[in-house]
């Protein structure tokens, strides 16, 4: 989960030269960036270095990223005519940095560890383009699919479209599994959940199934809405902290693998806490197969990289 960032070294070294754009769109960057935390930490794959918004900009969806704010969409969607304004693409011909990226990775991680994809489920997608960057609320969001029905399920079936062709491309180029992230998806009730997103997510989902890789599907505060997100489909549900693992699997069903759960904030308190709650996820795993140890969401820019790095050793060390 965001296994490069800020709270490496190297990498900030990195963002005084290039923008993170520039790293996305410069295949040795990248692939220098994916490759920071393999030799450093001890993880069992690498997560490709890019940005969930990358597909935007050939939908004609331009974006920046403000210091300290995040992403910012130029011209968000807000109208029915928004969504028709937007572009078709073929993703190999618009962004042949991300699978010249992987094609390099993958010569680089030979004999070492696995390639992980990713891209964004619709309602996700959806939701950064209409409120024009990060929010607490998704309020434009809501309003929106409330308000203009058809026009939301317009957009979400470009998006979900547009990410079976980009994640296809992805496992043509080379990654050996997908995780797409439907970030926001939690701000749903189920029986939003289930009218706006679900359709759309379960789209990718059995399409992508056809590429014969394995596929991880995460949220973040999706408790309520956990049993509806692992029915939209993925071999790996992947879940935050806010369930213990074991009844969280429950809800989810044995027939999947999980993923998840510690609380990456955790790794910014007294390192006996944390191993011991990193013990805890272990041991209501109860050693089963099909569990995916990982933070509920991504490494936080001020944790020090010696507690990631002895977290990834008392995973490794672990037993029953």
């Amino acid at each position: 989960m965001r296994q490069a960032g800020r709270y490496m070294a190297d990498y900030r070294a990195l963002r005084q030269r290039y923008t993170l754009l520039d790293i996305c769109r410069t295949p040795d960057l990248a692939v220098a960036v994916t490759m920071q935390p393999v030799d450093v930490i001890e993880v069992d794959a690498a997560i490709l270095f890019s940005d969930l918004l990358v597909p935007f900009t050939p939908m004609g969806l331009d974006f920046d990223f403000i210091k300290g704010e995040g992403p910012a969409i130029a011209r968000p969607v807000r109208t029915a005519g928004d969504v028709d304004r937007l572009k078709s693409f073929e993703p190999r011909e618009a962004l042949p940095y991300v699978f010249e990226t992987i094609r390099l990775l993958r010569r680089e991680l030979v004999d070492l560890v696995p390639l992980i994809g990713f891209g964004g489920a619709p309602f996700t997608l959806a939701a950064y383009a209409i409120e024009g960057g990060p929010s607490t609320t998704y309020a434009r969001t809501k309003a929106f699919m409330y308000a203009q029905p058809a026009a939301w399920h317009r957009l979400c079936d470009r998006f979900a479209a547009m990410m079976v062709d980009y994640l296809t491309a992805q496992v043509e180029a080379g990654v050996q599994a997908l995780q797409i992230f439907d970030s926001w998806a939690g701000a749903l009730g189920r029986a939003d959940y289930r009218e706006f997103a679900h359709p759309h997510t379960s789209r990718i989902f059995t399409e992508l199934g056809k590429l014969g890789v394995p596929l991880v599907h995460f949220g973040v505060g999706t408790a309520a809405i956990l049993s509806d997100l692992a029915d939209a489909g993925g071999d790996v549900i992947g879940v935050d902290w806010r369930l213990p693992l074991d009844e969280a699997w429950s809800i989810v069903g044995m027939d999947r693998a999980i993923q998840g759960n510690l609380d990456p904030t955790l790794l910014l308190g007294p390192r006996q806490r944390l191993l011991t709650a990193a013990d805890d996820v272990l041991r209501r795993a109860g050693g089963r197969p099909g569990h995916i140890f990982n933070l509920g969401h991504g490494i936080l820019p001020n944790t020090p990289l010696e507690l990631v790095q002895e977290l990834a050793k008392q995973v490794h060390r672990f037993n029953l």
